[in-house]
């Protein structure tokens, strides 16, 4: 029988280690937004090959997991601690997917394109999702449910973000038709930063019934 210790320091390592994640993959966000603003293809291609770790974590840590459930069989509140893990660790994995994506967009996009008007708009998604990211995981970590429920409010401001990108690049194909594969691309790149804040609602939502067994969907208000 595994005592209470060992069990706790199998869930501080996996939160340890899920934390981690989040880190590589809110950074990454920016990063991605970063090299494409510099056109940096070098910078794309470390980000293409970046995402494999990030893959490799996600699995580690879900293994783990399951690892940790089958031995210990827990139950009640460990048992969700333990399945918001496993859930968690997904949206991660989803959240490097899209700056990867983000990355490619870079590298596909023609050269001389005018990209630089859409950029300040693109970096202020990438900072708030990343924040929201860290914020839900810090809400993880500490089980503060408190903190689940704000980190959504800052959704507004990335699908914001994506209705004006969308609102200038409609603009611009207008009198560019020629550019709509480029601005469409960039339109992707907007979608996904908008999809990323998604994901980090999700992992507040999972946080809040982590703690209180309470299923709250914030997108239906």
């Amino acid at each position: 029988m595994i005592t209470r210790q060992a069990f706790d320091r199998d869930l501080q390592r996996i939160q340890d280690n899920l934390l981690s994640l989040g880190s590589m993959v809110e950074g990454a966000l920016i990063d991605a937004v970063q090299v494409l603003h510099r056109r940096d293809h070098s910078g794309s291609r470390r980000l293409v090959e970046w995402d494999r770790r990030v893959n490799d974590k996600r699995f580690a840590i879900e293994n783990d997991a399951l690892t940790v459930i089958a031995r210990q069989q827990p139950v009640a509140r460990d048992m969700r601690v333990l399945a918001a893990a496993l859930e968690i660790a997904t949206e991660l994995e989803r959240i490097g997917d899209y700056a990867k994506g983000i990355a490619r967009i870079n590298l596909a996009l023609r050269d001389g394109f005018p990209h630089e008007p859409y950029m300040g708009t693109l970096m202020e998604m990438a900072q708030t999702a990343s924040r929201m990211v860290h914020e839900a995981l810090a809400a993880f970590a500490w089980r503060d449910v408190a903190l689940a429920r704000q980190v959504p409010a800052q959704d507004d401001i990335v699908d914001d973000g994506y209705k004006e990108t969308q609102r200038q690049l409609i603009q611009y194909i207008t009198q560019h038709p020629e550019d709509m594969d480029c601005a469409n691309s960039l339109l992707w790149a907007a979608h996904n930063l908008e999809r990323a804040a998604d994901r980090a609602v999700n992992i507040c939502e999972r946080v809040i019934f982590t703690v209180t067994g309470e299923i709250v969907e914030f997108s239906e208000g």
